[in-house]
């Protein structure tokens, strides 16, 4: 019988709604029968959020050395590394917080590499508090691949229906089709067989992306991006036994792949592979670090200052990212 994995949950910005997802999470009993939930951050901002969110589950706090499979589904244990004043204010940005977010990461990515915990789960942290407490990073994919000396590292966002990972992400169209090249797309390609071959799909099917209409057709639409950048790298994951297919029509790739002829998407730029996800559902929407040596799922959205504290965030994107961190850790 496999053993349940430890799923480590860094809290984010306390300031925001983190720790308030994180609570109204753990409320679902189900989880401790998939895993074992382990919370890196400060136990009195959870003891707060369980007030407002008016939850009978009490705070256990532990330290790193702790057995992390001790626990029950009626208490939220805690890697308590008491860092913020009980006072901390919902809602502002601060340097406390910040530093705080990147201390739960960066505690959660050395358990990571003692194995201690098998994934890693991330509540939102906020950019400007992060910076205001020294740590010049633009968000957590980058500081997690810099303490695991990471460099070929992708997005993958997944809901229950479709997993969609990214040749190129937040850059202008024509830039994004500059950047498309056929290194680029074999290791993205690579990247999402690896990925989920360690999750237990033992053959995962893969469906690429073409840039034009209907990838190109023969030649009819565009200048020929199909053949230069896509069917090489496709060509040479195939030679290496990968099971892949394309490039295909976008059109009609998500939904074969929504329907189960696809285990996973490659797409070739943002909105090519971030609609089809969000049409799905933004609750269902999780965000995922591939490449790195551990896994790392994440929310897909902020800290939502102007509701932290209030009780009215909606849990539904973290309670995905759980789940879908228990099913990608690997298996024991």
């Amino acid at each position: 019988m496999n053993k349940k994995p430890i799923i480590g949950i860094t809290m984010g910005d306390a300031a925001g709604v983190g720790p308030e997802i994180i609570v109204k999470s753990l409320q679902q009993k189900e989880l401790y029968d998939r895993a074992h939930p382990i919370v890196i951050g400060d136990s009195k901002m959870l003891k707060r959020a369980a007030s407002i969110v008016k939850t009978d589950m009490t705070i256990k706090e532990i330290n790193i050395d702790s057995d992390f499979t001790e626990g029950n589904n009626r208490e939220i244990t805690c890697v308590d590394l008491d860092l913020l004043p009980e006072d901390l204010p919902y809602g502002q940005v601060s340097a406390e917080a910040g530093n705080a977010a990147f201390q739960y990461l960066r505690t959660a990515i050395e358990l990571a590499n003692k194995h201690k915990i098998d994934a890693i789960c991330t509540a939102p942290l906020n950019k400007e508090a992060l910076h205001k407490g020294g740590h010049l990073y633009p968000g957590h994919t980058e500081i997690l691949a810099q303490l695991t000396d990471t460099t070929d590292f992708s997005m993958m966002l997944s809901s229950p229906k479709l997993k969609v990972i990214h040749v190129t992400t937040h850059v202008g169209i024509i830039d994004a089709i500059n950047q498309i090249k056929p290194e680029r797309v074999y290791n993205v390609i690579r990247l999402a067989h690896h990925t989920l071959a360690k999750s237990g799909i033992s053959e995962p099917k893969i469906g690429v992306c073409g840039i034009n209409p209907h990838a190109g057709e023969n030649g009819l639409f565009g200048y020929g991006e199909e053949e230069e950048k896509i069917i090489p790298a496709v060509t040479k994951a195939l030679e290496e036994g990968i099971q892949v297919e394309g490039p295909l029509p976008a059109d009609t790739l998500f939904f074969r792949a929504q329907r189960g002829d696809f285990d996973i998407v490659v797409a070739m730029y943002h909105d090519q592979g971030h609609g089809p996800i969000k049409v799905l559902g933004l609750e269902a929407g999780v965000n995922i670090t591939v490449g790195l040596p551990i896994i790392r799922t994440s929310v897909d959205h902020g800290t939502a200052f102007d509701i932290a504290g209030k009780g009215m965030v909606d849990e539904r994107s973290m309670l995905e990212a759980l789940n879908q961190a228990i099913e990608l850790a690997p298996e024991k």
